[in-house]
């Protein structure tokens, strides 16, 4: 009889079950499956600003209906994985008002049994803005994490760092975890991570903050990442990293430390910081080639980052997971 050889995946997959099945830790269910063939111009043609805007078409025209039927999509998907846990962020804006967040609230009662579903508030408007500021307020008291994109109030008004407040002081108010994009743009200008450490030590929420993204760190020096990483610890600070979504990253004509466009796992890792993943968009503007599939998430991280820790990579896809959304482990 020959003997049986079980592949990398298999074995990933096996392990990362005995450890309570897959999390994917962050996405943006509520606009899964927007993209069509008609429309791929505007994933090839406009930056992520632009597509934060763009998506407004999308936005106004959907009912509770639709997003119903794509978080069930969605959600479906990530059951069909494995998935036992789920992170996502939810529009909830002068646009979209209320009805993405009333369409998860149904899928969460209607999948109930088969998986865990966390939502975060996602603000694509920014928090300044006085509606936008409305919708966030409405908003934040229907999930369960404070979701955050700074970048756009620093784009519009100069006023990031003002959003971090906002998002912190709510999201201490509530008792509830805080998650934040960051660092998206793979560019040495860009040092969120380390204002939000910042924010998060001055209000006292350290272990209850979770960065997403962080691409740009790896744009920075060796001296200042490991720097970084010191203060990522005295913050408590957890990332999701969400390969996908940014491998896509533009050449640019920055000098800077030669990388891949990746959250640099195989650096975090060692030096203490609880690194999950995410699927980010699925198919739609921002990211139309993501299909939502976990293990592709996964092996590209370990093959990008050349981490190919393999207790570590079952731990990126399920206890982290549930640790940055607040969930016990399972035991």
């Amino acid at each position: 009889m020959k003997n049986h050889v079980r592949s990398f995946k298999t074995y990933i997959r096996d392990e990362i079950i005995k450890k309570g099945g897959w999390v994917n830790a962050h996405a943006h269910a509520d606009r899964a499956f927007t993209m069509t063939p008609e429309k791929i111009s505007i994933y090839h043609n406009c930056n992520l600003q632009q597509k934060w805007d763009l998506v407004d078409e999308v936005k106004r025209t959907s009912t509770v209906e639709h997003y119903y039927a794509r978080f069930s999509q969605a959600i479906e998907l990530m059951i069909s994985q494995g998935v036992t846990a789920f992170g996502t962020f939810v529009d909830i804006d002068p646009v979209c008002e209320d009805r993405a967040i009333i369409a998860a609230h149904k899928a969460r009662e209607v999948y109930k049994s088969d998986i865990v579903l966390k939502f975060a508030n996602q603000t694509l408007k920014g928090v300044i803005e006085p509606t936008a500021r409305k919708w966030f307020d409405i908003g934040s008291d229907m999930v369960d994490m404070i979701g955050g994109l700074p970048y756009r109030d620093e784009l519009d008004y100069g006023r990031g760092l003002e959003a971090m407040d906002i998002l912190l002081d709510k999201a201490k108010s509530l008792g509830i975890m805080c998650h934040v994009h960051v660092d998206q743009f793979n560019t040495p200008k860009e040092k969120e991570t380390e204002q939000l450490c910042d924010k998060t030590i001055e209000h006292g929420m350290q272990g209850r903050v979770v960065a997403i993204h962080g691409i740009s760190i790896g744009a920075h020096s060796k001296t200042y990442r490991y720097n970084l990483y010191k203060k990522m610890r005295e913050a408590q600070m957890m990332m999701i990293a969400c390969p996908m979504a940014w491998i896509d990253s533009n050449r640019k004509e920055e000098l800077m430390p030669f990388h891949n466009a990746l959250t640099p796992a195989d650096e975090m890792i060692p030096e203490g910081i609880t690194v999950a993943i995410g699927t980010d968009n699925i198919c739609d503007y921002m990211v139309p080639l993501c299909e939502g599939d976990m293990w592709q998430e996964l092996s590209l991280l370990a093959a990008g980052c050349r981490f190919p820790n393999l207790e570590e990579m079952v731990n990126i896809a399920s206890i982290n997971g549930r640790k940055v959304l607040g969930l016990d482990p399972i035991k």
